[in-house]
């Protein structure tokens, strides 16, 4: 199994109580940590707003930290989970994903979606079309990078993107350009994108929901007459580790209490109410995630991208499933 992990960007409260001067501190030291130990990728949320309210908490865009960690890093790869494809031209994210490869000698992904919070869609005047609309939207802008990065060149008359010739130079360095995640679970239509143009797919990372939609992602293939072994499939964790059950639920109350003042009682409750269901995957001591992650590998995960809510203040988490989780599953 190859493995990737989130840098806390403060779109999930995860930087709350750090003077914003500390940010990009607080990020870099992470991403090199990533860099000089044994995870594959580090990634980053599309957002512009606080979830799961829109708050004065800041939350750092995507693209910014990606050509930051690409001159920051050396060797671990970069990805986003996801780039919403209506909130840029796709020929001008091209050409932004383009330069951050070259930046980064070549170590780019491309998570790409639909996209879905409403709130900052119509906050940032990008309306909110009907999913339909959104999902058509990336299935021609994905048709545009695609062109760009291997032929230099991008020319589409589609019904929501039109380019006429837009150069792309240079292409990015990686052979084939840059790898492209389709992410989302959607059955009839991202499914589909995804068989048509993904490398890797990234949808539910519970037992059931993750076989269901791969056995469709399956028949998406042999519809499109592309490869369903050469998908490769992922899946999203939120992750506390710790030695003892007991210490794990202090480490919850701990983020609870962290984001009550921004959020509630009833919102932190609800914030952190699927660390304590007893169903996430990523949240246990060692053996027990271990055992679930090995259960997942065997159903088809290929790579697991783990979220750590607590890693700006304390990598002890972190820490702790290199040496026993990650260590024993690669």
């Amino acid at each position: 199994m190859r493995f990737g992990m989130f840098v806390p960007q403060g779109w999930r409260f995860d930087l709350v109580g750090i003077d914003p001067a500390e940010h990009w501190a607080v990020m870099r030291d992470l991403a090199q940590h990533a860099d000089s130990g044994p995870w594959e990728s580090i990634w980053v949320y599309d957002h512009f707003h606080t979830t799961p309210e829109p708050s004065d908490e800041a939350t750092h865009e995507a693209w910014t930290l990606m050509a930051a960690f690409a001159a920051g890093t050396s060797r671990v790869r970069l990805g986003q989970m996801c780039t919403c494809m209506s909130y840029r031209n796709p020929a001008y994210l091209a050409k932004v994903a383009a330069t951050v490869d070259i930046i980064s000698g070549g170590r780019l992904e491309m998570g790409i979606g639909g996209g879905w919070y409403e709130h900052e869609w119509l906050a940032y005047g990008y309306g909110f079309p009907r999913a339909g609309e959104r999902l058509k939207r990336l299935d021609e802008g994905v048709q545009i990078m695609r062109q760009a990065w291997t032929t230099g060149t991008a020319t589409l008359d589609g019904e929501h993107y039109q380019v006429d010739g837009a150069i792309v130079r240079p292409l990015p360095l990686q052979e084939g350009g840059i790898p492209l995640w389709i992410a989302g679970g959607g059955e009839k239509v991202t499914l589909r994108i995804a068989a048509k143009h993904a490398r890797y797919t990234n949808f539910a990372g519970n037992p059931d929901d993750f076989t269901r939609k791969s056995e469709l992602l399956r028949r998406h293939t042999e519809e499109v007459g592309t490869d369903f072994d050469a998908i490769v499939r992922s899946a999203n964790y939120n992750t506390i580790v710790a030695r003892t059950e007991q210490e794990v639920t202090d480490r919850i109350d701990a983020i609870e209490a962290r984001v009550t003042p921004h959020l509630g009682e009833a919102g932190a409750a609800k914030f952190v109410a699927d660390y304590r269901s007893g169903h996430a995957l990523g949240v246990g001591t060692p053996e027990q995630v271990v055992e679930r992650l090995s259960h997942m590998k065997e159903l088809g995960l290929a790579y697991s991208i783990h979220y750590f809510p607590e890693a700006a203040y304390d990598r002890s988490s972190v820490e702790l499933f290199e040496r026993e989780v990650l260590s024993a599953l690669q």
